[in-house]
């Protein structure tokens, strides 16, 4: 090694010890006599110091020469500093000078090289290798580093087995877009990067692999958004022989290993919520548990009154802000002109204010009176200094709606402590949702979720009555992690493909070799794929996972470092017998 230590580990106990130091020059202060330099690496920094007429003259000549970014080895004596810093780990120390080399010189770099930069997203991702340089991008991939070794290590220690799973697959036609890969080989054939190992790690379970795991790269050409990226890394997970029970149990301990290994926290149970309350409480088959602040309907106690809006709405439900009842005319009129938005999507919001004094004060006064609007209160259990926020129409787009409202009231409120982490199981999904676009009916998770088995028999007269073994673990509103036990029998494969209206050809030539692997003796199995740059975002109290990835895309899928996606040569284009049209930009 060129070095000794590194920039992070100096202390007292190496006062008097002859060092040798490799980094990069943080930055320099020169006081005439005196001179000092910062010196960065992985571990930390540590403060260099020259002195006119006791430092050699070449070294001094050297380190007048250096600027930001420079490269450095640094030969010197460990002292004990004067004035020490108590806000760095090596602050108590300083090496004094006896040698400097240059091993590489630096341009001025684009943005300064600190925890709190000058350089916009744009910029930092254009030098993505100078921004990796900085402390919280650094400490985002050791978080990171550290969540996979944890999972590795809980996972190990039940036996799970890692296994590599092919990246150029079968293109298949439901769910996200894949991203094709032409065959030179096979010209007018493609393969596919894949959204998942899905199909492969249920061929591990038939195999005989009963427990499987890999943390796997995965690709999907979707819009994007903080939260997504077109590469993107699992956590994929299977077992056989297993109930839904197993799975949950396996892996919340895994969540809680990690939060206990990762951040120290001490995780309690995880609660189990069916769909379908998630929906009637929250409006969200994601909710944020970490407040209640849990919907109520108004149906049987707002309709029938004269007030045309909420008589002719499928639903009215509303939500209470604690303590909130005092907020101004402007306040609600910044709430009312939220939901307005045409991505929350209400007409209007009834506010009802709960004084103090036990009166009632509301936007819909004429229509109702405080006996009306004390038994509201009653539907919400408020109480004097409350405020009742509520939406009405169409059931569905409504509690959407007033989800929305209540995320953000639970801003306004400080109720959404990214210090605070509530986990929270989904379960009893819909097995298919319907698609106005398509009119047809499509797996709400995928066509491999096992349906339960005594809703079959509604696959023909309600298909959208029939619920999934399927379960998503959601922490702080985020859903971190989802699966499903998987059908593991021909006839009942065949049936779901029937429903999803894949003809037999189709189903054949997509599947055949899931369907024909099924009749040599297929176990039960499931399992479960956990969002891995999201739990290191959640961990990091981040909003996107941009900074959890090293080399990441903007919101355009592009890689502003390589400049990529790219145009190729027409050589190549001609080897994949591929014809592109001309774009015109």
């Amino acid at each position: 090694m060129l070095r000794t230590h590194t920039c992070g580990e100096l202390r007292l106990t190496d006062v008097n010890k002859p060092v040798t130091l490799t980094g990069w020059v943080q930055r320099t202060r020169d006081k005439g006599s005196l001179l000092w330099i910062d010196l960065r690496d992985r571990y930390g920094i540590t403060q260099l110091f020259l002195e006119e007429g006791k430092t050699d003259a070449t070294a001094l000549q050297v380190a007048r020469s250096i600027g930001r970014e420079f490269v450095l080895k640094v030969t010197g004596l460990v002292v004990e500093r004067l004035s020490k810093n108590d806000k760095m780990p090596t602050g108590d120390i300083e090496v004094k000078v006896n040698s400097i080399e240059i091993l590489n010189a630096s341009k001025v770099p684009p943005f300064t090289i600190e925890d709190n930069t000058d350089g916009g997203d744009d910029l930092r991702m254009k030098y993505r290798y100078l921004d990796l340089r900085r402390n919280p991008v650094r400490e985002n991939l050791q978080l990171r580093h550290k969540v996979a070794q944890q999972t590795r290590i809980y996972l190990d220690s039940l036996n799970f087995i890692e296994v590599e799973t092919p990246v150029l697959i079968k293109s298949t036609p439901e769910g996200a877009r894949d991203f094709v890969v032409p065959s030179r080989m096979n010209p007018g054939e493609f393969y596919a990067l894949p959204q998942s190992p899905q199909t492969f790690k249920q061929l591990l379970m038939i195999s005989g692999f009963d427990r499987y795991y890999q943390i796997v790269k995965c690709f999907r050409d979707e819009d994007l958004r903080a939260d997504r990226q077109p590469e993107f890394t699992q956590i994929d997970c299977e077992m056989a022989f297993i109930t839904q029970e197993d799975i949950l149990n396996t892996f919340e301990g895994l969540v809680r290993h990690l939060f206990k290994t990762v951040k120290g926290i001490d995780m309690p149970s995880v609660p189990h919520m069916t769909y379908a309350d998630a929906m009637k409480y929250y409006g969200s088959d994601k909710p944020d548990t970490r407040f209640e602040m849990k919907f109520a309907e108004l149906n049987e106690v707002a309709q029938g009154k004269g007030f045309t809006v909420f008589d002719s709405a499928e639903l009215v439900v509303g939500i209470c802000a604690p303590g909130c009842a005092e907020y101004t005319r402007k306040q609600l009129d910044e709430l009312t002109e939220f939901v307005k938005r045409p991505q929350i999507g209400a007409k209007g919001l009834v506010y009802v204010q709960y004084k103090a004094d036990g009166s009632f004060k509301s936007s819909v006064d004429k229509f109702y009176s405080a006996d009306d609007l004390k038994q509201w209160a009653d539907k919400f259990n408020a109480k004097p200094g409350d405020l009742l926020l509520v939406l009405s129409g169409e059931k569905a787009k409504t509690q959407k709606a007033l989800s929305e409202l209540r995320l953000k009231m639970g801003d306004l409120l400080g109720l959404r402590d990214k210090n605070n982490f509530a986990a929270l199981w989904i379960i009893d999904f819909p097995l298919l949702e319907w698609n106005e676009d398509t009119k047809r009916w499509h797996a709400m998770h995928h066509p491999f979720t096992s349906p339960k088995r005594e809703d079959i028999t509604l696959l023909d007269t309600s298909p959208g009555a029939v619920r999934a073994n399927a379960y998503d673990m959601v922490i702080n509103g985020t859903e971190v992690g989802g699966g499903s036990i998987r059908i593991h029998d021909r006839a009942t494969q065949q049936l779901m493909f029937t429903h999803l209206g894949f003809s037999e050809e189709e189903a054949k030539n997509q599947f055949g070799f899931l369907m024909d692997a099924f009749e040599f003796g297929a176990p039960p199995h499931g399992g479960i794929a956990f969002g891995f740059d999201r739990l290191c975002s959640l961990f990091g109290g981040a909003d996107s996972i941009r900074d959890f990835i090293a080399f990441p895309k903007n919101n355009a899928g592009r890689d502003m470092m390589i400049d990529t996606p790219s145009t190729i040569s027409q050589e190549q284009l001609n080897e994949l017998n591929i014809a592109v049209k001309e774009i015109k930009k």
